[in-house]
């Protein structure tokens, strides 16, 4: 446990996000006993002119102007800074020299606003926590000069087109600077130790609480009234990127006798896909998060058919721990990330092994098996996933540190 001391918080999402976010969890839970400055990333000036219009852009102008202020408490000892200093947008510069001076020159830009909120909160000696903002990220060290510093890695992000070009040399070099690399999959950690010594895993924080099912009041919708059974269902969203659609043709072909449901937006290429065409595969929809228990809920196996690659591969799969809160058999592709799931999970290697162990779920599923799953799930908490952080950090820093 690490308590009382001032850490200061950068990545890649505001505070101000849509979506659900990983970093946001992680700050809520470190301000628990720490005092936490989230800061959020600086606008680049393609964005503030692309999307002047939009409220959130508007904010951050009147921020830039001084006509509002730049710092806010947001909860016990938590605050949000909003950087006043605009960036370049340097990211698809061909020439890596280049963009590797005009980073420099976004990341001081960028640390004048974070020492200023710093300075004003009297933060001393601070941990810097940086969630995956491997630009930025490269000079965080040299121009605040943190007590500690962590790079915590998440996704591949490297080989998503926008980090592509300049992220395969930038996020090795963070990693080196860094006093301690955290992950949230194997893959990942075996990755960093390539560059670092201090490479752990950390696990995921997830709140499951809403696909938990205890009291038995979540109801099955209606649409599944005329589906046959056994129903083999997924959620989420329906990307070729990221899914097998020859693997799911294969299932829906091989056991007519199934029903395959598939819950979430599709892409053009599940759009255009022969699934369509199987009387026994059922398209719901896009639906709300808070629905999403309840079509779990009306599944006799949950399955993630992811396909194999670059985006997939070290990914930390949250929506194993829901569908496995919700008590069901599981079937998914077998990953390096997916190890830890292992005594809980049917891993399958191949479109056979994906209709073996879904009999083999169905066959042997009990309700013994489903509290199993669902207790293995809920120890997935925020609480448990920042302090395998903080003994991270403690281990990597120990021979220089004194921790309380």
């Amino acid at each position: 446990m690490i308590k009382g001391k001032d850490i200061i918080v950068v990545g890649i999402q505001a505070w101000d996000i849509e979506i659900g976010s990983n970093c946001k969890n992680i700050a809520l839970e470190f301000a628990k006993h720490n005092r936490v400055l989230y800061v959020n990333p600086p606008m680049d000036r393609a964005t503030m002119g692309k999307d002047k219009h939009k409220e959130k852009i508007q904010k951050r102008i009147r921020i830039k102007k001084g006509l509002e202020p730049d710092l806010y408490e947001i909860g016990t000892n938590l605050w949000n800074l909003y950087p006043k200093n605009s960036v370049e947008s340097i990211n698809w510069l061909p020439i890596h020299s280049v963009f590797k001076i005009l980073n420099r020159r976004n990341a001081r830009l960028f640390s004048e606003d974070i020492k200023s909120a710093a300075e004003r909160l009297n933060f001393k000696d601070v941990i810097l926590f940086n969630d995956s903002s491997m630009f930025l990220g490269r000079h965080l060290k040299e121009f605040l000069q943190p007590k500690v510093y962590a790079y915590y890695m998440r996704d591949y992000l490297v080989k998503v087109p926008y980090w592509q070009k300049h992220g395969e040399q930038m996020e090795p070099e963070v990693i080196q600077q860094a006093d301690v690399l955290l992950t949230n999959s194997d893959f990942f950690a075996d990755f960093g130790l390539q560059y670092t010594a201090y490479s752990y895993m950390v696990g995921q924080g997830c709140d499951v609480s809403h696909f938990s099912d205890d009291e038995g009041t979540i109801q099955v919708p209606a649409e599944f009234k005329d589906v046959p059974s056994p129903i083999i269902g997924y959620v989420g969203s329906l990307t070729s990127l990221r899914l097998d659609i020859s693997l799911l043709e294969y299932m829906a072909e091989q056991r007519k006798n199934w029903s395959i449901v598939l819950v979430g937006p599709e892409d053009d290429d599940f759009k255009k896909s022969k699934l369509h065409q199987l009387p026994n595969v059922y398209f719901f929809g896009s639906k709300d998060g808070s629905e999403l228990p309840a079509y779990v809920k009306g599944f006799d196996v949950a399955i993630n058919p992811q396909l194999t690659n670059n985006l997939t591969i070290g990914n930390y799969p949250r929506k194993i721990d829901e569908y496995l809160a919700m008590g069901k058999p599981v079937i998914a592709t077998q990953t390096k990330a997916m190890e830890m799931f292992r005594d809980y999970v049917y891993l399958a290697s191949s479109n056979e092994e994906y209709i073996t162990l879904t009999e083999k779920a169905l066959e042997e599923n009990s309700k013994t098996l489903a509290e199993q799953r669902a207790n293995f799930a809920k120890s997935h908490t925020w609480e448990n996933n920042v302090s395998a952080i903080y003994q991270g950090i403690i281990k990597a820093t120990k021979h220089r540190i004194q921790w309380d």
